[in-house]
Formats: C-alpha cells, sequence, structure tokens
C-alpha cells in the first residue's frame, strides 16, 4: 500500500509541475490576448501557442514559417520565410528540473524512489504526449517525436538527482545500499564519490553566481543601449511587454552565455562573429533589446576572468577537503586525485548539457549560429575548475591540520575505550569525571590547533 501511495504522489506531482508550467504560460498570454485583441480574439489559438512554448520551453526547437501575405506586408526576403529557433529559453527547463527534483526526493525519503522516479516521468509524458498532439500550430510547428520525448526526459533527470541525492544519504534498501556497500569494502575509497558530487556542486554554483553577477553588472553599465533598443523598436506598452516576459525567460540562457564568456570560449551571436574576453567581433545583430548587454570592444587583459573558474574549483577543494578533515577521514594523494578528476568532469558535463540547450539558431541567415560551442565550453570550464581543485585537494597538508588529525583520532579512541568500559549504566571511565568532563580534551587542543568546545564526542568548529 505504501508504494501504491508514493506512486500516486510522485504522479501528483508531475500532474502539478506540468500543470504550474502550462499555467505560467498561458495567465500572461491570455491577458496579452485579451488586449490586443478583445472581443474579437480568436480564443482558439490560445492553446496551441501556449502548449508549443511549452514544449519550446524543454528544448523541442520551433520550425518557423511566414506566411506569404505577411511576407509581402512586412517586405521579408523570402529566403527568411522559413528557419528555426533552438535556443532554448532555460527558465521553464529549470521550473521543471526542480519540481522534479523535489518528488524525486521525497519519494526517495518514501523508500521507493525508483517507483516514485518512474511513475511521475509515465504522467509527465502521458501529458507532454496530450499538449503535442493539442496544440499543433500552422506557422510555428515542432518535431513530434521530440514534443513528446524531450519533456518527460527533462522531468526523469530532474527526479532521479533528487531522488539519488537522498537515497544515497538516507539508504533505499536496494540498489544504492549495495552500490554503497561496495564502495563501504574500500574504506579510503568509500568517500570519492559524495565528495566528487559535493565539490562540483559547490564548483558550479560559484561559476553560475559569477556568471549572474557579470550579467547584472552588464545591465547596470549598458542599461541605456537596452533602452535605446526599446526605443528604436518602437513598440508600444503591450509590444514592449512582450518582448520583457519574453527576454526574462531567456534570462538564465543568457547566464550560461556569461559562463562560457568567463571561462574563456565565448559566445557567437550570428555566424562569423565572437564574443569572448580576448576580443568580440560583431557585424550587424538583431535589434533585440537583450543584445544591448553585448560589450562593444574587449582587451586582451580581460583573459583574466579566467581565473574565475580557477578559483570556482579551488573554493571547491577547500570545502571538500575541510570537510573530509573535519570528519576524520583523511585520504591519499590517488584518491584526492580523483576527487579533483572527478569534480572537473561533473562540471564540464553539466557545461555541456547547459550549451546544449543555450546554443542553436536564433533566426534566418547569419542567426542560425547563436550561442556558446559545446565542446570548448566544457572542457575549457573542466580544465579550469581541475586547476584549482587540484591546487587544494593535492597541496601538502599543513602541520597543524596532521595534529588535528591526530587529536580527532585520539579522541575517537578514548571515546570508544570510555563507552566500553562504561558499560549500560554509562558510568565514567578512570580518568573522566564524566562524558562532559572535557577539559583534558581541551588541554589538548590548546596545545594543537585552537578549536572550539567537545560536543558529543566531536569537536565544533568555532
Amino acid at each position: 500500500m505504501q508504494r501504491l501511495l508514493v506512486a500516486l504522489l510522485a504522479a501528483l506531482d508531475a500532474a502539478i509541475a506540468a500543470a504550474i508550467g502550462l499555467v505560467v504560460l498561458m495567465a500572461p498570454l491570455t491577458l496579452l490576448w485579451t488586449l490586443a485583441f478583445g472581443i474579437t480574439a480568436d480564443w482558439g489559438a490560445l492553446w496551441p501557442l501556449t502548449g508549443t512554448l511549452w514544449e519550446f520551453g524543454h528544448g523541442v526547437p520551433l520550425e518557423i514559417a511566414i506566411p506569404d501575405t505577411l511576407l509581402v506586408a512586412l517586405a521579408i526576403p523570402a529566403d527568411a520565410a522559413r528557419f528555426v529557433v533552438s535556443v532554448t529559453p532555460l527558465a521553464f527547463l529549470l521550473l521543471t528540473l526542480l519540481f522534479a527534483a523535489r518528488s524525486g526526493g521525497r519519494a526517495a525519503r518514501s523508500g521507493a524512489w525508483l517507483l516514485g522516479s518512474l511513475s511521475g516521468t509515465v504522467v509527465f509524458a502521458v501529458i507532454s504526449t496530450v499538449v503535442a498532439l493539442t496544440s499543433a500550430l500552422g506557422a510555428a510547428r515542432v518535431p513530434l517525436a521530440l514534443a513528446i520525448l524531450l519533456p518527460p526526459a527533462v522531468y526523469l533527470v530532474g527526479a532521479v538527482c533528487g531522488a539519488v541525492r537522498v537515497a544515497w544519504e538516507d539508504g533505499d534498501g536496494g540498489l544504492l545500499d549495495r552500490l554503497h556497500d561496495v564502495m563501504d569494502a574500500r574504506e579510503d575509497w568509500a568517500p570519492v564519490p559524495s565528495s566528487i558530487v559535493r565539490g562540483a556542486a559547490f564548483a558550479l554554483v560559484g561559476v553560475t553566481g559569477a556568471a549572474a553577477l557579470a550579467v547584472a553588472l552588464s545591465v547596470l553599465t549598458r542599461g541605456g543601449e537596452v533602452v535605446a533598443l526599446f526605443q528604436a523598436a518602437r513598440v508600444d506598452a503591450l509590444g514592449a511587454t512582450v518582448l520583457t516576459l519574453g527576454q526574462l525567460a531567456y534570462l538564465p540562457t543568457f547566464v550560461v552565455w556569461a559562463a562560457a564568456w568567463l571561462a574563456g570560449p565565448g559566445f557567437a551571436v550570428g555566424a562569423g562573429t565572437a564574443v569572448s574576453p580576448a576580443g568580440t567581433q560583431l557585424g550587424v545583430v538583431p535589434g533585440i533589446p537583450a543584445f544591448g548587454l553585448l560589450p562593444e570592444n574587449s582587451s586582451i587583459w580581460m583573459l583574466i576572468v579566467v581565473l574565475i573558474p580557477v578559483a570556482a574549483g579551488a573554493f571547491a577543494g577547500w570545502a571538500v577537503r575541510s570537510r573530509l578533515v573535519w570528519e576524520g577521514t583523511p585520504l591519499g594523494i590517488p584518491q584526492r586525485t580523483a576527487i579533483a578528476v572527478g569534480i572537473a568532469a561533473v562540471a564540464a558535463g553539466v557545461a555541456a548539457l547547459a550549451a546544449m540547450f543555450a546554443n542553436g539558431s536564433m533566426g534566418p541567415g547569419r542567426l542560425g549560429t547563436v550561442g556558446p560551442a559545446v565542446l570548448p565550453f566544457a572542457l575549457s570550464l573542466g580544465a579550469e575548475v581541475l586547476v584549482g581543485a587540484a591546487i587544494l585537494l593535492l597541496s601538502p597538508r599543513h602541520r597543524d591540520e596532521l595534529a588535528e588529525e591526530r587529536t580527532d583520532r585520539w579522541i575517537a579512541e578514548m571515546s570508544t575505550l570510555a563507552s566500553e568500559d562504561a558499560g549500560d549504566d554509562r558510568s565514567p571511565h578512570p580518568g573522566f569525571a564524566s562524558f562532559e568532563d572535557t577539559a583534558p580534551l581541551d588541554a589538548l587542543r590548546d596545545r594543537g590547533t585552537p578549536r572550539g568546545p567537545v560536543e558529543d564526542g566531536r569537536p565544533s568548529r568555532p
């Protein structure tokens, strides 16, 4: 009964996640539809547009076909009548990933993470199939197979990641526990997988935060160019609202572009263009207001920004090493090398996935090549994170760190001996007034590395 309940709750989570994504799109579209067309609006086109944009937000490319009448009215060249838009607005994809991770974590706490993840994915696949079959647009088509498969694939990735994170720590009574036992059999390698994941999370958060800060600084320093492009577009309040909402949906995509810029390879905004710390080469770019944030020129000295991913890797290495020392699990050079390489590999893999969704085509002609190149971005970021992580993980251990490890080991041995001698009545061990009497330990701490008070048999950080 419990497993059935977990499956039902996971299915409900998936339905809610899909509904929220669709409502987030439909609500503003309904308002814009009403303001633009009034009582004469063609409400039958609202759902197909909503469903198509929802699929597009999950990585499904759009095949745009401009009608002949509109080509003549707007004087658009005939060769620009058909093109593909494949640069994904990552805001919708991230929303689905977060909901899925939350659902997977809850299923893992209930002891049925695999069943919960699969149940939610199946429901999400059913919803995406219904959306794909009922939301066809004449002017903006999507490949049916991708429209059905990509949204549930995104949900499955989020659900499995959230579930495995919880199940690895709490246990699942199945596959992950057996894998955990295999790792625990090699005590010197047991902390390596969790350290890799933890370090990669620190590195990716650091790079993402720096990229988001770079975008914010660009808005502050080049906000005038953005306003000028809004004015040059000569749109009314409704058009300005549509442009603003669209660019907000692309904000996470712009953060990926900024991360590629910080890593060194940069990104393109059209064939033959490049925006990188080493230099900026721009031709004629579309009058999209967000493109006003692009730097007009760069100096070779701007290459110093590649130290930011190196610093993020160093921070990850420091965090992992500090955690290992605090837990009393010092590792040898092979294990620490594996952790550094693993952190870099995970960071490069995530960068590659992000670049796959953040690059592609945004229009006809030169706009067929937009965004960061996948391989250069992933390799550059992975190499920079590896350098930073290796510096902190492979550097010789300080004598205070070694003394701290010896002290922790001595405390653990004395605590174990005291517990064995105390018996069930937990009488004090000879030499100790009680378990709370830690004066001898504090004296030893004073002779070594200064530390805070002892709590539960382990020293606490100040």
